[in-house]
């Protein structure tokens, strides 16, 4: 299941099913779960974990050291990947710094096509979807089911909540609320992820109250606070208002608006 042009470190450890492609380099400390199959020309750097079920294809540099002119090679540096990933060629991973929690960190189920970087201390979340070319600073929160468009940049210390929608080529420098749109150049928020959630099952009524949620906080003209009291009524009935809310209040950057 190695290709005899692959080097594999000793001190790596791979299930016995796991498949590395021609030229590939699994260094020390890296360890790879059942299934996991490495496409050809791909560097894995540890200290790395990688769950079962995940595929990276060519050519990707995964684990290697944060691009953090601050960081030194002591104490903990980790990339952790969960189960049944997707991580398109020529993606890059880079592994935690000790100022940033010391880990870089990846769920499960998440779909990550072409070219796409994530930098030292991101923390991803399950079923999320980034486009060819989708680019995180360090230090960014990106929660479950979140969608992140073609070109997408991301400032260091932003979160983009559950199941938010990023369109191409958006700048966000603030943080996205859960199942909330965002485009341009710096990023705006402009309408509820109205198809999202209806692919995820939420019943019409939940759609309907993040509608209204959505056109309190950004069309009334009301500051952040007032709206987000006219909220706490209807917060107290819909969990997601409340999630909304909750998100917007543990904000350290803002959100986007």
């Amino acid at each position: 299941m190695i290709h005899p042009t692959a080097l594999v470190d000793p001190k790596a450890e791979c299930a016995d099913d796991v498949q590395i492609g021609a030229y590939s380099i699994i260094g020390p400390n890296v360890k790879l779960g059942s299934g996991c199959n490495i496409g050809s020309h791909v560097v894995i750097k540890g200290p790395t974990e990688i769950g079962s079920g995940s595929a990276i294809y060519p050519f990707c540099s995964i684990g290697d050291d944060p691009q953090d002119k601050k960081f030194i090679a002591e104490g903990e540096s980790k990339l952790v990947i969960g189960e049944n990933n997707t991580i398109r060629e020529y993606c890059s991973i880079n592994r935690g710094t000790q100022k940033g929690g010391g880990i870089t960190r990846l769920g499960n189920d998440n779909w990550i096509m072409a070219y796409c970087h994530i930098a030292h201390d991101c923390q991803i979340g399950n079923h999320v979807v980034f486009a060819n070319n989708a680019t995180l600073a360090g230090h960014v929160e990106i929660h479950d089911y979140a969608i992140l468009g073609g070109f997408t940049g991301v400032h260091q210390f932003c979160r983009m909540g559950e199941n938010s929608f990023s369109a191409i080529s958006a700048v966000i420098v603030k943080d996205v609320p859960p199942f909330v749109i965002v485009d341009g150049n710096t990023a705006r928020a402009r309408a509820i992820n109205r198809e999202g959630l209806r692919r995820r099952g939420f019943d019409s009524e939940t759609i309907s109250a993040l509608k209204e949620a959505f056109k309190t906080i950004y069309k009334k003209g009301l500051i952040l606070n007032d709206a987000l009291e006219t909220l706490a009524p209807r917060a107290a009935e819909i969990p997601q208002v409340d999630q909304l809310l909750k998100f917007i209040r543990l904000s350290q950057r803002g959100i986007v608006r």
